[in-house]
C-alpha cells in the first residue's frame, strides 16, 4: 500500500490535469468503476466537477456484483483505507438511514469483495485532498431494486441530495458486450459493432440527461443494456424527480464516453464507461 500511494497519486493527478471543470460544483456524478488503466481518464471528467470547498458529505452508491441483495446495505466498518489517506464513514448519517428499516448490513467479506464502491475511494480522496479532514463518506451498496423500491430509496435520499454540501457519487459502467457477458445486441444499421454499442449507450445517456426514471426503466426493459449501475442510477433519477416536483431546477450532462476496446466481431468483448455531472441551478 505504501508503495502504491505516490504512483496512484501521480496517475490520478495526470488524468485530472487533462480535464476542464465546466460543471462545477457538481451535486452528483456518475462515474465508472473498472480498473483505472481502462477508465481512469474517463472518471477524471466527473471528479474534476467536484468542489472540495463546499463538499462535506459524500454518498457513494454502488451496485452489488457479488451478493444477491434486494434492498440496500450499509458497511459495518468505520474507516475505508486508501493508498492516499483514510476515509471516515459518517456514523451519524448511517444511524439515520439505519433507523428507516430499509437497509441491511454488508458482511465484511461482501464489503471487501465488492469493487463498485472501492474503485471510487482513491478518486474521492484525490478530489477532496485540499479538505481531507473536513468530510465524511456514506457508502451504500445498492441491490437489484424493483422500480417501486428505486422510487422509495430515491425519496429517502432526495433530502440529502437537496443539501449543497452533499455530493452523490453513482458508480456504474455502461454496456458490457460480448459472449462472456451474455449480451450481443447489434444494430447493423449503425455500422461496426462498437458503433452500435456506442449508439445504444448514448441512447441511455440521453435518457439519463432528461432526468426521467420511467423512460430509463423502459429503455432497460426494451434493450436490456448491461449497465451494471442501473439501480444506483435509478435511485438517483428518482431522488432528482422528487426534488423537481418541489421546484428545484437541475440538469445532468455527460462529459465523456469511452470503451475498453472496439468490438468488430462476435469473439470480441468490451465494457463502456461514461462520466457525467448533475448541477443544481
Amino acid at each position: 500500500y505504501v508503495f502504491l500511494g505516490p504512483q496512484l497519486n501521480a496517475q490520478l493527478e495526470g488524468w485530472l490535469s487533462q480535464v476542464q471543470s465546466t460543471k462545477r460544483p457538481a451535486r452528483a456524478i456518475i462515474a465508472p468503476h473498472a480498473g483505472y488503466t481502462y477508465c481512469g481518464s474517463c472518471a477524471a471528467h466527473a471528479y474534476k466537477q467536484v468542489d472540495p470547498n463546499i463538499t462535506r458529505k459524500i454518498f457513494i452508491l454502488g451496485p452489488s456484483h457479488h451478493v444477491p441483495l434486494s434492498r440496500c446495505a450499509l458497511s459495518s466498518v468505520d474507516i475505508y483505507r486508501t493508498p492516499l489517506y483514510d476515509l471516515r464513514i459518517d456514523q451519524k448519517i448511517y444511524g439515520e438511514l439505519w433507523k428507516t428499516g430499509m437497509f441491511e448490513r454488508m458482511s465484511l467479506q461482501t464489503d471487501e469483495d465488492e469493487h463498485s464502491i472501492e474503485m471510487h475511494l482513491p478518486y474521492t480522496a484525490k478530489a477532496m485532498e485540499s479538505h481531507k479532514d473536513e468530510f465524511t463518506i456514506i457508502p451504500v451498496l445498492v441491490g437489484a431494486l424493483s422500480e417501486a423500491k428505486e422510487q422509495e430509496f430515491g425519496k429517502l435520499f432526495s433530502k440529502y441530495l437537496a443539501d449543497p454540501s452533499n455530493l452523490f457519487v453513482v458508480s456504474s459502467d455502461f454496456c458490457h458486450w460480448g459472449q462472456r457477458f451474455r449480451y450481443s445486441y447489434y444494430d447493423e444499421s449503425q455500422g461496426e459493432i462498437y458503433r452500435s454499442i456506442e449508439h445504444l449507450d448514448k441512447m441511455g445517456m440521453n435518457i439519463i440527461e432528461q432526468l426521467d426514471p420511467v423512460s430509463f426503466s423502459n429503455y432497460l426493459k426494451k434493450y436490456h443494456n448491461t449497465i451494471c449501475g442501473r439501480h444506483p442510477i435509478g435511485v438517483l433519477l428518482n431522488a432528482i424527480n422528487e426534488l423537481q416536483k418541489n421546484g428545484m431546477n437541475m440538469s445532468f450532462s455527460f462529459l465523456n464516453y469511452a470503451q475498453s476496446s472496439q468490438c468488430r466481431n462476435w469473439q470480441d468483448s468490451s465494457v463502456s464507461y461514461a462520466a457525467g455531472a448533475l448541477m443544481v441551478h
